[in-house]
């Protein structure tokens, strides 16, 4: 029986689905985490062999201590993962102090956390990117800006969605940033590109190759709903274009990415840009080695009529799956933020839409800075049968 270490599994809530598949598929599924055991649902207990329960995931020898009980106990470790952009250099850590063959080791971050090495690779597929430069001095920035125009971005180099992403309009604002920054922290600095986020969704067999294709649109920046305090809207697309996914397996390759579920971001441009593309094109943003986060999975599966966390967990223990997908549709995610005065109030938004709706509620806090604080998904055969939702729901006074 193969031993599987799932960190965290219980954050996101939805992630006990992960741990019963593995389950279901005869795996010897460990549970590490610092949750008291009563707080975990039901669901979650029932799909663990064991917990283990830490006073801090953040203090790393409490967690390797863990993992050493496990071993210990169970023997030989197959599998550890947490499916978490936070947790993912802890991962690679611990899989490379303990010998986990599976997964990326240390040695592998570079290239997959820091956004300036992700250029590279994207450059070695074919696939162009924003220009940048790595935060250094004042004048070093000032030229930069100058170079390629105001706005620009600055955001840290190696972190994890939205957080610490300001975009600068004028050299006033950079004077602003550069006095107010987080000296410990190495920001990297681009290009401003108008263009709309689209993702690249997929879970990747031993072999390199996708088993699972999906992906998602965000039409409005994520760096602003979190700055402005904003609504939040993005969908699973009904179908996934093709030129998505040819430059999302091309980026697999590059990246050398193989059993893992992943979610890259392109920008797709809303005017030309000499030297990256053309309006409608695709261009590089950024890879992330872990599926789409928060609701994202149970999304895709309201889309493709499919059940990702068994494709995933078929894929760790048979490097394959029969799970296919049925009928499609748009889902659509839309997420309205406290405060604000709405024209409709969520009971009539769950009136009107009872036929669409698949999930409604509040969202949790530590997600809420860019997914907003009342949730509703729900599916449509049709773009503009989501467009009229969306309409809707975020229509205000």
């Amino acid at each position: 029986m193969k031993n599987f270490i799932f960190i965290s599994p219980n954050f996101p809530e939805n992630y006990w689905h992960f741990c019963r598949e593995l389950k279901n598929n005869g795996l010897n599924v460990l549970g590490i985490g610092d949750a008291p055991y009563d707080h975990l649902t039901q669901e979650l207990k029932d799909s663990l062999n064991e917990y283990y329960k830490v006073g801090s995931l953040e203090n790393y020898d409490e967690v390797a201590g863990a993992v050493q009980f496990f071993i210990n106990k169970y023997g030989k470790i197959d599998w550890l993962e947490s499916n978490n952009e936070y947790w993912l250099e802890r991962d690679a850590r611990l899989r490379t102090d303990f010998g986990i063959d599976s997964g990326f080791k240390n040695e592998d971050m570079p290239r997959i956390k820091y956004k300036s090495n992700m250029k590279a690779y994207y450059a070695n597929a074919g696939i162009p990117a924003a220009r940048y430069h790595l935060v250094d001095s004042w004048r070093g920035c000032v030229d930069f800006a100058n170079m390629v125009g105001y706005p620009v971005i600055v955001k840290p180099d190696n972190g994890v969605g939205a957080s610490s992403t300001y975009k600068l309009n004028d050299e006033s604002e950079l004077s602003y940033f550069f006095a107010t920054k987080n000296s410990c922290v190495q920001y990297i600095m681009e290009e401003y590109i108008y263009a709309e986020v689209n993702s690249y969704d997929a879970i990747i067999d031993s072999q390199g190759n996708p088993i699972f294709e999906i992906g998602n649109v965000t039409p409005m920046s994520i760096m602003d709903i979190v700055n402005n305090a904003d609504n939040s809207i993005f969908y699973i697309v009904k179908e996934l274009p093709e030129d998505t996914r040819r430059l999302g397996r091309a980026t697999v390759k590059s990246f050398g990415v193989k059993s893992r579920f992943v979610h890259f971001e392109f920008f797709r441009l809303l005017k030309d840009y000499e030297g990256l593309g053309r309006t409608g094109e695709l261009i590089g943003l950024e890879v992330n080695m872990r599926p789409c986060g928060g609701i994202s999975p149970d999304m895709m599966n309201f889309s493709q009529s499919t059940d990702v966390y068994k494709i995933w967990a078929d894929m760790i223990a048979y490097d394959s799956s029969l799970k296919g997908i049925g009928q499609t549709a748009y889902c659509a995610f839309a997420g309205r933020r406290d405060g604000k005065n709405f024209i409709m109030s969520n009971e009539q938004i769950m009136e009107k839409y009872a036929a669409n709706m698949k999930m409604s509620g509040r969202v949790a806090d530590v997600l809420s800075g860019a997914m907003g604080n009342q949730m509703f998904i729900a599916t449509f055969p049709t773009k503009e049968d989501m467009d009229n939702f969306y309409n809707d729901v975020l229509a205000c006074w």
